[in-house]
């Protein structure tokens, strides 16, 4: 008979404070100068603020290869259009997974929707078989991602993989990934397998918790806007005080494959990021 293994926090990370696209403010906690790349995790931006100013220049038309982004919207409006054909506003709740594949050019434009944008985004890498596929969307809207009360009033939003036998609606996707939203509330517990040999991590965006909680360790106290690494093993456990908590956990299958990455483009080899240039130069990004 086996015995699961917890997972105990390897690392903690705090956010850095980054503009981008045309000046929109957020943090940054993957791709900055603490943490480059949690394989197959590529980014992660909390782009939340009731500024107005911090968001509403938005993310213009731009390219992407060789990943997948995904943005998760907790409040706000956002007006996405791209190069295949997808038009639509994305609003509270609703989740958003583009694969790039060979090439998609896209614009995000957040809208004066109550003074307020609160969400994520987060890259995913795909593996060389994979980068040059032809580009896909999934539009997922908040009516179709189940959540999962349990008795102690712990609250989970299962947008891809599986809680309590309820399976989250983003499916087919290359890095069989676990992405939950969870709220615990205080003096609480939470537990949730998460398959050995992936990469899982958590963000905390409210309260505070201990995470990586073993029947030896008493895990790691963690407060909002900090990004946790867990180590490997079957089962994560969080625990509350008298404060609940709110994160995002995470958790895919990594590569092992060398990255070659240029802003928006993701490869393997830096001759890839030159060929994917001289396309955009010559106007032939993306490919047909």
């Amino acid at each position: 008979m086996s015995t699961q293994i917890p997972r105990r926090v390897l690392r903690l990370v705090e956010p850095e404070p980054v503009t981008e696209g045309a000046g929109v403010k957020l943090r940054r906690s993957i791709a900055s100068r603490a943490l480059d790349y949690v394989d197959p995790f590529l980014l992660l931006d909390d782009f939340r603020s009731h500024n107005v100013a911090d968001f509403i220049a938005g993310f213009p038309m731009h390219p992407h290869r060789g990943i997948e982004t995904v943005t998760y919207l907790l409040d706000g409006l956002v007006r996405h259009r791209d190069s295949i054909g997808n038009a639509g506003d994305l609003t509270a709740g609703d989740v958003q997974w583009m694969t790039a594949g060979r090439g998609i050019l896209h614009e995000e434009m957040p809208q004066r929707h109550n003074g307020v944008l609160e969400g994520f985004q987060l890259w995913v890498n795909l593996p060389a078989k994979d980068k040059m596929m032809r580009p896909r969307y999934q539009d997922v809207p908040a009516a179709r991602i189940p959540e999962v009360e349990h008795l102690d009033g712990t609250r989970v939003r299962v947008v891809a993989g599986q809680v309590d036998g309820v399976r989250g609606p983003v499916t087919d996707i290359i890095a069989d990934p676990l992405f939950l939203d969870v709220a615990i509330p205080p003096h609480s517990s939470f537990a949730q397998a998460v398959e050995r040999g992936h990469t899982a991590l958590a963000y905390v965006f409210e309260g505070a918790g201990t995470f990586g909680v073993t029947d030896d360790n008493a895990g790691t106290d963690i407060v909002k806007t900090q990004l946790a690494i867990f180590d490997d093993g079957d089962l994560l456990e969080v625990q509350t005080g008298n404060e609940g908590v709110r994160f995002l956990l995470i958790a895919g299958k990594p590569l092992h494959e060398p990255v070659a990455r240029y802003g928006p483009f993701v490869m393997n080899t830096h001759e890839e990021i030159l060929q994917t240039l001289k396309e955009l130069r010559a106007g032939t990004f993306p490919p047909a």
